[in-house]
C-alpha cells in the first residue's frame, strides 16, 4: 500500500506473480496434482512464502485453474495434462454465435464455485499463519473474448464484425462484475483487483479507446479497491497513457519496456511492477545474470517511490531458487 500511495520504501520492495507456470514444480508436485489438490495447493503456496519473507507474492494464495477458470463458465472444454498447462478449448464457432451466448452466473457455472470454495476452505490455516487473502482475480474482458472465439478470430473480428465484438465484450464484463464482486462479498478481507489481459498488447490506438479502455474501467470498478492491479506483458506501450483514466494503480508489464519508459508514460501517476527478462534471465540465465539485470533495470531511476521490482510477467516455469535470492540480494540498501 505504501507503494501504491507513493511513499517513499526503503530498500526498494521485490515482488513476483506467482501461479501454476511455476510454482507447483518448483515445490516438487504435478501441475495436475497442485489443481485437484486443496492441501498441496496450500503446502505449495505456504513453502514460497516461508522459504522467501523478504519477496511480495501477487496476488497471494491465488486459487486458478490456469487460463480455464473463467472461460470454463462460458462452456469452454478445460484440457488438462499431468506436468503440462491445462487450456480451454473455443466454444463460439462463428460470430453469430455471440447473440446466442448466455452469460454465466459465477456462484453456479464452470470451474468459479471451486476456486472460491478452495479459498474458503483454506482462509483460516492462511489467517492462522499470518496472512491474508487480499485480492479478487480474473483474466481480463478481452483475454477471457480471446479465449471463446481463439485469439486470431477475435482479433479479426474486430476489425471485421465489431459490433458483435461489443456485443461480447459487453456480456464478458457484466460476468467480470459478477465475478470480482462475489469474490469480495464471499471474503470480506478482499481490497484490491488484479486483471490479467495480454490481448490489450495486441491492439492499437484506436482500437485500444474502442473495445479495451471502456471494458476495464467497468471491471476496474466492481467495488471501491485499494490496489487495481493490471498484468499486460505483451506490449504495454498502447495502454501506459491510458492507465490513470482506466483506474489501474499497480501494473506489470512487458520486459521490452524500461521501468523508466513506463514511468514516463504513465505519467508516474502508477506503480510498476518490474522489470527484468523473465525467461531469458530470471528462468535460464545464472546467478550472477540476474544480478546484472536487475542492476541494468534501475538504471536512469532516479526515483524509486512506486517501485516493486520483479520480472516483466509472473513467474516464468523453471526458475530457481538461488535465482530468486540472487534477485532479491541485488536490490541496493
Amino acid at each position: 500500500m505504501a507503494v501504491v500511495e507513493g511513499r517513499r520504501v526503503e530498500p526498494v520492495p521485490v515482488g513476483f506473480i506467482i501461479d501454476s507456470p511455476w510454482l507447483p514444480v518448483w515445490a516438487g508436485m504435478s501441475i495436475l496434482d497442485y489443481f485437484a489438490s486443496e492441501r498441496l495447493w496450500l503446502q505449495a503456496n505456504r513453502q514460497a512464502i516461508d522459504r522467501f519473507p523478504d519477496v511480495i507474492f501477487l496476488p497471494g494464495f491465488w486459487s486458478e485453474f490456469g487460463m480455464c477458470t473463467e472461460p470454463s463458465a462460458f462452456g469452454c472444454r478445460p484440457v488438462w495434462h499431468e506436468d503440462g498447462f491445462p487450456f480451454a478449448e473455443p466454444v463460439l464457432g462463428s460470430t453469430a454465435a455471440i447473440a446466442d451466448l448466455a452469460q454465466p452466473n459465477p456462484a453456479e457455472h464452470g470451474l468459479l464455485p471451486l476456486a472460491l470454495k478452495r479459498l474458503v476452505h483454506a482462509r483460516p490455516a492462511i489467517e492462522q499463519a499470518g496472512h491474508a487473502i487480499r485480492f479478487a482475480v480474473a483474466r481480463g474482458p478481452l483475454n477471457i473474448a480471446a479465449f471463446l472465439m481463439g485469439n486470431t478470430e477475435f482479433l479479426m473480428a474486430i476489425k471485421t464484425e465489431p459490433d458483435r465484438v461489443h456485443a461480447l465484450l459487453e456480456k464478458v464484463t457484466g460476468f467480470l462484475l459478477d465475478w470480482l464482486r462475489l469474490q469480495a462479498e464471499t471474503i470480506e478481507t478482499i481490497e484490491g483487483i488484479f486483471l490479467l489481459d495480454d490481448i490489450v498488447g495486441f491492439l492499437g490506438e484506436e482500437d485500444f479507446r474502442t473495445f479495451a479502455k471502456p471494458y476495464l474501467q467497468k471491471a476496474f470498478s466492481a467495488f471501491d479497491a485499494r490496489v487495481r492491479f493490471f498484468h499486460n506483458d505483451a506490449q504495454g506501450r498502447v495502454c501506459a497513457p491510458h492507465l490513470p483514466d482506466v483506474g489501474v494503480n499497480l501494473f506489470n508489464f512487458a520486459c521490452e519496456h524500461s521501468l523508466a519508459e513506463m514511468k514516463e508514460w504513465t505519467r508516474g501517476q502508477v506503480a510498476l511492477l518490474g522489470n527484468i527478462p523473465p525467461r531469458d534471465v530470471l528462468a535460464s540465465g545464472t546467478p550472477d545474470d540476474v544480478r546484472e539485470a536487475v542492476t541494468t533495470a534501475l538504471e536512469g531511476i532516479a526515483d524509486t517511490n512506486r517501485l516493486i521490482l520483479s520480472c516483466g510477467g509472473g513467474m516464468p516455469p523453471g526458475v530457481p531458487t538461488e535465482n530468486i535470492e540472487a534477485f532479491v540480494e541485488a536490490v541496493p540498501r
